[in-house]
């Protein structure tokens, strides 16, 4: 259920996120890459790695040849032992807001919105929750929904908001600078 709190910021004192759409063949990544699933590797398909592997490896070696030698069957071996990813042919993703925190609890970086994905032999339909100036929105929406004080009102909180986690930034063009409160923006 974590996945969906991001729906929390359609009802809250921030604009609603836009609704993008794309459908066409699969270039949507779920967030970092296309999506795909993972499998066992086939004797085929691990002697076809190891092969690629190993030679890698030995060519690495002639740069470096302090390196520990590697045979092919310790390349085969590890491969048979792992999973690969291979593209799905049909499927579904939902993808959850991607934040993180950086330096303290409070210090809090946008990596990815939300998004649907189904895929269907390699077309693929994508629903994307993208606020404008997504970066800021989300990274205040976060703070707005984990760090301020749930008991008072959505005013006070927006308040509170504003004042522990600006989103005044100052841009420079190498002559002249240029102030933008994106809170102004993102609020309805």
């Amino acid at each position: 259920m974590k996945k969906l709190t991001f729906i929390k910021s359609f009802f809250s004192p921030f604009k609603r996120p836009k609704l993008k759409w794309y459908i066409g063949r699969v270039k949507i990544g779920t967030p970092y890459f296309l999506p795909r699933r993972w499998k066992k590797p086939s004797h085929e398909e691990a002697k076809k790695l190891a092969l690629k592997k190993y030679r890698e490896w030995g060519l690495k070696l002639l740069e470096n040849p302090k390196l520990r030698s590697r045979s092919y069957q310790d390349f085969y071996d590890e491969i048979m032992r792992s999973q690969i990813a291979v593209p799905k042919k049909i499927g579904f993703d939902f993808v959850g807001l991607g934040w993180k925190t950086k330096w303290s609890g409070k210090d809090i970086r946008f990596e990815w919105s939300p998004l649907i994905s189904f895929v269907f032999f390699g077309l693929q339909i994508a629903i994307m929750i993208i606020p404008e100036n997504q970066d800021r929105y989300w990274e205040a929406w976060i703070y707005y929904e984990l760090h301020t004080d749930k008991t008072k009102s959505r005013k006070e909180r927006i308040e509170q908001c504003k004042k522990e986690f600006s989103q005044t930034w100052t841009r420079s063009d190498g002559k002249t600078k240029t102030t933008i409160n994106y809170y102004d923006l993102i609020l309805k």
